[in-house]
């Protein structure tokens, strides 16, 4: 199958395009690499360097490939960019992927796999999340990741191609960033590595649902497989606590030094995590590393 992937030289992007390879399907990767970079890229994908936001180029890029499918993962991840520039923020997340959809439809692509995150839900009102959670979210980040599940699901209604929409909660593991959405695992990693201060907001207590990419990426392989279009959690369903987190990889990476606590951030959620009940009856897929397999697979490839 040729599958285009978006944003496929970033973090997430980048370990889905390694997999489909390994599965021998023919990948084409769409990025402006504004985040992502050549170092993470497939030398077996082909790159097309684009702006999601200019029509006329993603325009000649599907009348050019014709891909079968299109794994959507170009965004913009930054929610605190997307509060100081939401115009920007919306450009790409929702006019960027309603667009994407278009173009996909009117090329015959058959399947439309959206990453979309647990940040379209909120402040949780009770835990585990699933889907059918009501959906407040506190960022225009969180808004512009949920606007085009809509426009997928009524598009691809109308026109009869495929899709799912995965809902990431906290993703970790190799080629993350120290930024943008969940990035705690990475900020750590770099400060550890450093022999720096690592900072922690609040008394530590409070807790995410951290998933390995590489389980994200095997998700998105059993979706695009899949002949059922549904919107699903894709997560551990297990709370982890930023005490536990900081712990872990104390002992991974040998670090001497304790935390350092400074005063709750405003706006920060105090508990969170999503259950994966339907992606499990859906996929028949389980999160096959635990959180301390991830960190150390993580420390070596990072190396």
């Amino acid at each position: 199958m040729k599958v285009l992937v978006t944003g496929g030289c970033g973090f997430i992007g980048s370990h889905i395009v390694d997999l489909l390879i390994e599965k021998n399907h023919e990948v084409l990767v769409f990025d402006d690499l504004s985040s992502g970079t050549m170092e993470n890229l497939n030398a077996k994908a082909d790159l097309f360097t684009g702006d999601l936001t200019n029509r006329t180029e993603i325009d000649a890029f599907f009348r050019m490939q014709k891909p079968d499918a299109v794994i959507h993962h170009a965004a913009q991840i930054d929610v605190q960019q997307s509060m100081k520039n939401p115009a920007y923020d919306c450009s790409v997340n929702i006019q960027g992927t309603v667009d994407l959809l278009d173009l996909s439809i009117r090329s015959g692509v058959k399947r439309f796999i959206y990453a979309s995150s647990a940040a379209v839900y909120g402040n949780p009102e009770y835990l585990g999340i699933d889907e059918e959670h009501p959906k407040n979210p506190e960022s225009f980040y969180g808004y512009s990741k949920l606007v085009p599940e809509t426009y997928i699901r009524m598009m691809s209604c109308a026109s009869g191609m495929g899709y799912a929409i995965l809902r990431y909660a906290n993703v970790f593991g190799p080629r993350q960033k120290s930024r943008g959405e969940g990035g705690v695992v990475a900020v750590f990693t770099e400060r550890m590595k450093a022999k720096k201060d690592c900072i922690i907001f609040g008394d530590g207590e409070q807790t995410r649902d951290f998933i390995y990419v590489k389980d994200i990426a095997r998700a998105n392989l059993l979706a695009l497989e899949s002949d059922k279009d549904f919107t699903a959690n894709v997560s551990t369903s297990e709370a982890t606590s930023v005490n536990r987190l900081f712990t872990l990889m104390k002992d991974v990476y040998n670090y001497e030094k304790s935390a350092v606590y400074k005063p709750a951030r405003e706006g920060d959620i105090e508990h969170s995590w999503l259950s994966n009940n339907k992606i499990i009856a859906i996929l028949n897929w389980k999160p096959e590393y635990s959180l301390n397999d991830g960190i150390r697979e993580m420390s070596i490839n990072n190396d």
